[in-house]
């Protein structure tokens, strides 16, 4: 539903009740599912397929894992947007302790592993110029990674985010189900997958060798450290806090939040159920597919290689529509992510006081020449390392170590920030600290491998 104005401006004219029934709820959903488009290619299409590929069916349940666990993050996050009308960077600056330069030590830490989550994005860029690359050849390499990055720069810095949004969804629901047939065609096949591989899958082993594959898969399948916190930014741009209303502690404005945060409930839950079912298809088809034939998805052949999983099952005339599904993918990984990362910085840029983000025209200027300059870095870096697979996992790597930093933010605005009136369930809090412990456990023991292995 649009929003007049200025999404981040919380005004009176803007207040509007929460729709009572599930039809009217399910109508204001979104914001799920654009992180769900900005998931999916680097998560699901690469990393999810890259671990199977590697591991075999052993490692099922941490797929499984990182797609549900950390939605009680991510609910948490939307509740505080929510309720406070405060962007994400904004609330997180709030948190007790130091502040160099004006900005919360939580905000340096993200900055400060900003690089590797270039690196992730940068292999995106590339992964969309392998495709191209593929259905014109004529046409290089590079020069695709520069065309692709200046599309999806120009479209960001134009703001054209509805309709690519609506399109790029539309166009995933046909690679989702081609993935989906991929995996029930497989019982046709030389690869057909037993029972007993799929309990093998949920035994909680780990494979020693693939610490870093597994370690980037938990970071990028599901909702990562960086989505939790850009979802806030949807939340905002789709109206929800804006709708709550100013806060005042009325009466009436505490039954509109509690009505807006089950839309967010809604929308967010909605949206894992989706990208979970996505996740476990292209790790099954990594699995029973690649890992059987050892082959592990690298370099400039990682398209080549994922298109086995469609070829092998479908036969040779699924590669079209693989390389058809597979730009759809990662250009809305590319778009949505863009759109979320020029946000971020320019938010994070306010923080320390560049800009004032509040102010509508100076972010849209922000915006734009972010989008311009992220897409040419990306460009740029892909370019001169040129190692998709390694690039997103490096990723990976970050994206879990910031799920740290929102876990210390989470737990602040449950206890400490939080209207008595409006305090989520019991149950709430049990899956939030459920959440909580097994994200941290998973993360310290990873970071703790990595660098028994490699320092």
């Amino acid at each position: 539903m649009p929003v007049a104005g200025d999404p981040y401006a919380l005004t009176p004219e803007k207040v509007r009740e929460p729709p009572a029934s599930l039809l009217g709820q399910l109508g204001y959903c979104g914001p799920g599912f654009v992180l769900s488009a900005s998931i999916v290619g680097s998560g699901e299409l690469i990393a999810t397929t890259t671990l199977g590929a590697t591991a075999g069916f052993i490692v099922l349940w941490v797929i499984i894992l990182s797609c549900v666990v950390k939605v009680a993050l991510q609910l948490e996050f939307g509740r505080h947007t929510i309720l406070s009308g405060r962007t994400p960077l904004e609330s997180i600056n709030r948190l007790p302790g130091p502040k160099p330069a004006g900005a919360h030590w939580t905000i340096w830490g993200w900055f400060l592993l900003q690089p590797l989550k270039i690196a992730q994005m940068a292999g995106i860029v590339g992964a969309v110029a392998l495709v191209l690359n593929l259905v014109v050849p004529q046409i290089s390499v590079p020069l695709w990674c520069w065309v692709s990055a200046g599309v999806v720069g120009l479209l960001v810095s134009l703001e054209r985010y509805r309709m690519i949004e609506r399109s790029s969804l539309a166009l995933l629901v046909l690679f989702t189900l081609l993935t989906l047939t991929s995996v029930a065609a497989l019982q046709w096949t030389e690869y057909a997958i037993s029972g007993d591989q799929v309990l093998s899958g949920l035994s909680f082993q780990l494979p020693a060798a693939a610490t870093m594959v597994v370690f980037a898969a938990f970071g990028l399948t599901g909702v990562g450290g960086d989505e939790i916190i850009q979802y806030g930014y949807w939340l905002l741009e789709k109206g929800y806090a804006a709708y709550a209303g100013p806060r005042d502690e009325t009466d009436a404005w505490r039954a509109r939040a509690r009505g807006w945060i089950r839309v967010m409930t809604l929308d967010a839950l909605a949206s894992m159920v989706a990208y979970t079912l996505v996740t476990v298809a292209f790790f099954l088809l990594g699995a029973a597919v690649l890992h059987s034939q050892q082959n592990v998805p690298e370099g400039n052949a990682l398209i080549e290689s994922l298109a086995h999983m469609y070829t092998d099952t479908l036969g040779a005339w699924a590669h079209w529509l693989f390389l058809l599904g597979a730009f759809v993918v990662l250009f809305s990984t590319l778009f949505s992510a863009m759109a979320a990362w020029t946000r971020m910085y320019a938010d994070a840029f306010a923080q320390v006081g560049l800009i004032n983000f509040r102010d509508q025209a100076e972010r849209r200027r922000t915006v734009f020449w972010l989008a311009w300059a992220f897409a040419f870095l990306w460009a740029g870096i892909y370019l001169f390392f040129e190692k998709p697979v390694w690039m997103v996992a490096l990723g990976g790597v970050a994206t879990a170590a910031i799920l740290l930093l929102v876990v210390f933010a989470a737990v602040i605005f449950r206890y400490r920030d939080t209207d008595q009136s409006l305090r989520p369930s019991k149950l709430f809090d049990a899956a939030l600290w459920c959440s909580i412990v097994a994200i941290v456990s998973f993360v310290v023991y990873g970071l703790a491998d990595l660098a028994s292995k490699y320092l």
